[in-house]
């Protein structure tokens, strides 16, 4: 089975850390749940290591990085689950939807073998909370491209409720926004790798040249130093949760 992340997913583990503070919001949002499906699962980001999960992932990359101590993964795509119906107390998936083919059905197959919470992190289209965009404007149309509307996922499963996830300054999970405060980390082409927006959008070259320049010469901090003195920014990240 080929997926998109046996390209991009190459050192995936070593740039896309979970981190603690983020994974807090979603095993909460697990609730007492005991037996949790991962659908697009990865190298295993933010599985909860107290509780019995149920890995699915397409890519073999990914599957193939999983760290001992985290079950198999089951060799699978979100819109044809291979369980029966109310299989699981709870099921999440992290970052990961916006990849699937069929994202409408992926998420009805999540809701229909998960008899309690099916908990998302996702990336809200209309929010416009990060200086990113502003070198980079194709990462909007990118966005309003392959992310849902949020208000598709209610739509898609029922009610939900959708909040805030703020990321903090020192993320360790190397997601698109997570160097909200770290401008010159988007300057690295091995922190870039792990981005999957750097790979579907051309012509970034000129921009991150135009990032350099205004760092070196302090246009960057002089636009957006007020950055620097806070500890948590919401860059649009949202945990949206269908309670069953």
């Amino acid at each position: 089975m080929s997926a998109a992340y046996d390209t991009i997913g190459v050192d995936y583990v070593n740039l896309r850390k979970a981190d603690p503070r983020i994974a807090a919001h979603i095993h909460a949002a697990l609730g007492n749940a005991k037996t949790v499906l991962n659908v697009g699962a990865g190298a295993g980001n933010y599985e909860p290591t107290e509780r019995v999960v149920t890995a699915v992932e397409p890519s073999a990359e990914m599957i193939a990085q999983r760290p001992l101590h985290l079950g198999p993964a089951v060799q699978a795509s979100a819109d044809s689950l291979p369980f029966e119906d109310k299989s699981f107390d709870a099921s999440m998936a992290i970052l990961t939807v916006h990849h699937w083919p069929d994202m409408a059905k992926g998420l009805a197959e999540m809701r229909r073998v998960t008899r309690g919470p099916v908990v998302l992190l996702t990336f809200d289209r209309a929010h416009r909370g990060c200086w990113l965009t502003d070198y980079l404007p194709e990462l909007v149309t990118l966005d309003e491209g392959q992310m849902p509307a949020m208000a598709d996922y209610a739509r898609w499963m029922g009610p939900v409720s959708v909040s805030p996830v703020l990321v903090p300054h020192d993320c360790s999970d190397g997601f698109l926004y997570a160097y909200w405060r770290r401008p010159r980390a988007y300057l690295d082409p091995r922190i870039r790798q792990g981005m999957s927006s750097f790979w579907k959008i051309e012509g970034a070259e000129a921009a991150l040249e135009r990032l350099a320049e205004d760092l070196e010469s302090g246009a960057w901090e002089a636009k957006y130093g007020d950055l620097m003195g806070l500890d948590q920014l919401d860059t649009g990240y949202r945990l949206v949760v269908s309670a069953s």
